[in-house]
């Protein structure tokens, strides 16, 4: 991270805006706690520092990222405001490692992540950094949208750009979400039988699972090759809808 001349930098870009920092980031000082866990990550990553950090790879610390990502999300919605401000810092912590590993190995560092970061929401969002005009969060949507396809131009299909490691049922919902936004399918009509909250819908999941475990079945296995097999005769029969459908493909 930079010293107190790209602090001032900061703080006329700002200004320039027509912004201000959120709380605690305002001034010179602002992002000292950020700056010293850059420092604390390169410490232990160099020479003299911890054996482990400094052995650890993209592909090493894949693991770790994904639990705690799913520790911020349980600490999110069990409403634990400290475990939050916890979880975030090791989210974070493990975006730094990572861009400590590529400013070594690859040429690029946590400030080159930030800045295109940042230039990336200031091109989505020509409503608040340019000229546009929008008028609801449904024009926002559309914007985004529209930017996202011409940026992913190279994306022909609108299920192009799905994770593929995302947990089944998310991978389920991705694909089927792209699928009607894309044209693939129609939508489905709610019924009777289908639950009416998540409440229900969430006992009826784990009713499934469990049968799926009495019967010696991988639940998470059924799923995401069921989804393969939809997303493959999807893509089959998508060329004959033309170059349409890949709209969905935009989120």
């Amino acid at each position: 991270m930079s010293g107190s001349g790209d602090a001032v930098g900061r703080d006329r870009a700002r200004d320039a805006d027509g912004l201000d920092g959120p709380d605690g980031l305002d001034g010179p000082d602002g992002l000292d706690g950020l700056e010293d866990l850059v420092a604390v990550v390169a410490r232990l990553r160099r020479s003299g520092g911890c054996p482990w950090d400094a052995e650890q790879t993209h592909e090493s610390l894949v693991t770790y990222l994904v639990e705690e990502v799913y520790e911020l999300v349980d600490a999110i919605e069990s409403g634990d405001v400290a475990g939050m401000r916890e979880e975030l810092g090791d989210v974070l912590y493990q975006v730094l490692f990572h861009a400590d590993i590529a400013a070594v190995e690859e040429g690029f560092d946590i400030a080159d992540v930030a800045r295109d970061a940042a230039a990336k929401m200031r091109s989505r969002h020509p409503h608040v950094f340019g000229d546009a005009q929008v008028s609801s969060v449904d024009d926002v949507v559309a914007s985004w949208d529209a930017l996202k396809r011409a940026e992913k131009s190279e994306r022909t299909s609108a299920l192009d750009g799905i994770p593929p490691g995302l947990p089944a049922l998310a991978l389920a919902q991705k694909t089927l979400h792209r699928a009607r936004k894309g044209g693939l399918v129609a939508p489905v009509e709610a019924d009777g039988s289908a639950p009416a909250t998540e409440a229900e819908l969430g006992a009826a999941l784990l009713a499934i699972v469990e049968q799926a475990g009495a019967h010696g079945l991988d639940a998470e296995r059924a799923l995401r090759v069921a989804v393969r097999e939809r997303d493959a005769a999807l893509r089959a029969g998508e060329p004959a809808l033309g170059a349409a459908s890949a709209e969905g493909a935009a989120d």
